[in-house]
């Protein structure tokens, strides 16, 4: 009977797990084939180098034939057992996954014939831009693919420090020793495709997260906050405080809208507030109920 118990109770947690992480799963899953089509597609046939584990990877393909699913492979085994410890089990689960499925479509699709561009230059803005999107859609999802993401996440966890900086030299680093193995002009191509791969995983998570943080002074808030409630279907907080010259009282309301919305409460207020005062500016993340996930931390 225990026996029986338990399983239910454990296929109970299964199905609670798979209800409320499918997303999870479809994004990861389309974000590490976009990453992999990048890497297969946009970067080994034309021996460009690249950053991060993966870079390395690359670099022992290009120095002496060792199949980039491996290695990266073996090396994030050894990363995760290394900070293991330091991680959330959601976090290990999904990269395990992540790097599992990288390593496989790194074999199965190395036997698709992708067209060959001639212009190197386009093929590395190319190569950035589907690996950044994928990578992009992979963190949104509080995930990640392994390499440099795990560093960073134990050493930020272990020493509360942000080592962003520190990942960035250390990627010049790999790219410079690719330099004696492709060559000087691929070693910038690969800089290159790095650097909008980047520059595209940021623009990837900031649209999820983009968000207005709009603060309103205004002689009637109660009529506000009601329109934010009833036409833009968003909470908000009154904060009591004074003016600074006058010594009045000062209600101001804050909340955080999308930009379209921005736009619907701006045109309210000129209509039947002008009087009023906002002040709009950009949130680069939110976090909790309405918004951003804790869990997806």
């Amino acid at each position: 009977m225990k026996v029986k118990h338990r399983l239910k109770h454990l296929t109970v947690k299964m199905e609670l797990f798979v209800l409320s992480e499918w997303s999870t799963f479809v994004i990861s899953t389309i974000g590490s084939l976009l990453y992999t089509i990048g890497v297969i597609g946009f970067t080994l046939p034309y021996r460009f180098p690249d950053a991060g584990v993966m870079g390395i990877a690359i670099i022992l393909k290009y120095a002496i034939g060792l199949a980039p699913s491996i290695t990266s492979l073996v090396a994030n085994v050894f990363l995760l057992l290394w900070g293991g410890r330091e991680l959330s089990k959601r976090f290990i689960a999904w990269t395990i996954y992540n790097v599992l499925l990288i390593s496989f479509l790194l074999e199965a699709l190395s036997f698709v014939q992708f067209p060959i561009v001639n212009d190197m230059f386009l093929v590395a803005i190319a190569g950035g831009i589907i690996k950044g999107v994928g990578g992009g859609m992979v963190f949104r999802t509080g995930a990640s693919m392994g390499g440099m993401d795990i560093v960073i996440a134990v050493l930020r966890k272990r020493y509360g420090i942000e080592v962003g900086r520190y990942s960035f030299y250390i990627n010049m680093v790999i790219l410079g020793v690719s330099m004696g193995i492709v060559g000087l002009e691929k070693m910038l191509y690969g800089f290159v495709a790095s650097y909008v791969s980047g520059q595209t995983t940021d623009s990837v998570l900031s649209s999820f997260d983009k968000r207005r943080l709009v603060l309103i002074m205004a002689n009637d808030t109660k009529p506000v906050v009601k329109y934010i409630s009833d036409e833009l279907h968003r909470g908000s907080t009154v904060l009591y405080g004074e003016g600074g010259f006058s010594g009045e009282e000062r209600p101001t309301i804050m909340c955080l809208l999308t930009p379209r919305q921005t736009m619907v409460l701006k045109r309210y207020l000129a209509k039947n507030q002008p009087r009023s005062f906002m002040v709009v500016s950009e949130a680069s993340e939110v976090l909790g109920k309405g918004f951003k996930r804790w869990n997806h931390i």
